[in-house]
């Protein structure tokens, strides 16, 4: 990827993000049917993990004008996540989901369904906050949710990448959310778009039947995709350009919950290469700040600051 031209670096946001937030409640493992509270959705959750990197982030999204949305204004605010871009819909609610565990891992079960943010619409988007961002991200689900959250998604790429800015995607593709033929038709369009489109190997099975990384990455870049990141779980991380490959080794971390960790990882890469550097440095950093996501219960509160992901580079 070529640096940052001194135009985009005057830009007020080095990234802005679009999609759902989630209000959380995760099951504490060993303690039946206590839950602790958090905050989740994969596009909130990157946009706190670049701020906590030091990036200035902007969000946009519809809440309920109810006490789950007014909590997250507040967290976002807390986070130093600009909100301008945030509207309240009177008439729907704020997402909701819970996290169980059993032997066979996490669960996930959501309230989503008429959500504030599903009720997005392309001529309400708040245009010039867009065109003040040097990364525009988003992600599959944020085009799942309903129709009208596709077709804004799909508007503020072109108001986004119409004023300089690179879009940065990740697949996410949740199954339960949308039928795979129309999953599989969205992404594809939406990956050429990208400057740096990021999925996890789940992701790429679903898209292109292999588990492979080989094949993983010649079917995306044959779609248009410039720049890949495959995101490989505890074992690290790989891109590609198409001519060449950067590959990182995961982290020996504690890890108790992996909630987040592909989001935190999405938006320490933003934030790093916000701030110029070098594709595989972002890459080392984002795959540090991922594996400390995992050491702590819930999407938000372990997320690490950039001092923690500096500490564990050093070490």
């Amino acid at each position: 990827m070529q640096p940052l031209d001194a135009t985009m670096k005057s830009k007020r946001f080095d990234i802005v993000s679009l999609g759902e937030p989630m209000y959380e409640f995760s099951q504490i493992p060993g303690e039946g049917r206590r839950f602790l509270q958090g905050f989740g959705g994969d596009t909130s959750n990157c946009a706190i993990a670049a701020a906590r990197q030091g990036a200035q982030v902007g969000y946009v999204t519809r809440l309920g004008d109810d006490e789950f949305g007014r909590q997250f204004l507040n967290l976002w605010r807390e986070e130093h996540v600009d909100t301008s871009g945030v509207s309240l819909d009177s008439e729907a609610h704020t997402a909701v989901y819970f996290i169980t565990h059993g032997a066979g891992g996490h669960t996930f079960s959501y309230l989503r369904q008429g959500s504030a943010a599903s009720r997005m619409q392309p001529q309400h988007l708040p245009q010039a906050l867009l065109r003040e961002a040097r990364f525009f991200h988003a992600s599959g689900i944020s085009q799942a949710i309903s129709d009208t959250a596709c077709d804004s998604v799909f508007a503020a790429i072109d108001i986004a990448k119409g004023a300089g800015a690179r879009f940065v995607y990740d697949a996410n593709l949740r199954p339960r959310l949308w039928p795979l033929a129309r999953a599989r038709a969205v992404i594809t369009a939406t990956l050429a778009m990208s400057d740096v489109f990021l999925l996890s190997v789940e992701d790429g099975e679903f898209l292109t039947g292999s588990t492979q990384a080989a094949a993983i990455l010649h079917w995306v870049h044959a779609r248009g995709a410039r720049t890949v990141v495959l995101k490989l779980g505890a074992a690290g991380a790989l891109a590609s350009d198409g001519a060449r490959q950067e590959v990182v080794a995961g982290h020996q971390v504690d890890c108790v919950d992996a909630t987040g960790a592909g989001d935190c990882f999405a938006g320490a890469l933003m934030a790093r290469l916000a701030r110029g550097d070098e594709l595989a440095a972002a890459l080392r950093y984002a795959n540090a700040a991922a594996a400390l996501a995992t050491t702590g219960y819930g999407a938000v509160a372990p997320l690490p600051t950039a001092a923690a992901v500096r500490s564990l580079l050093d070490s």
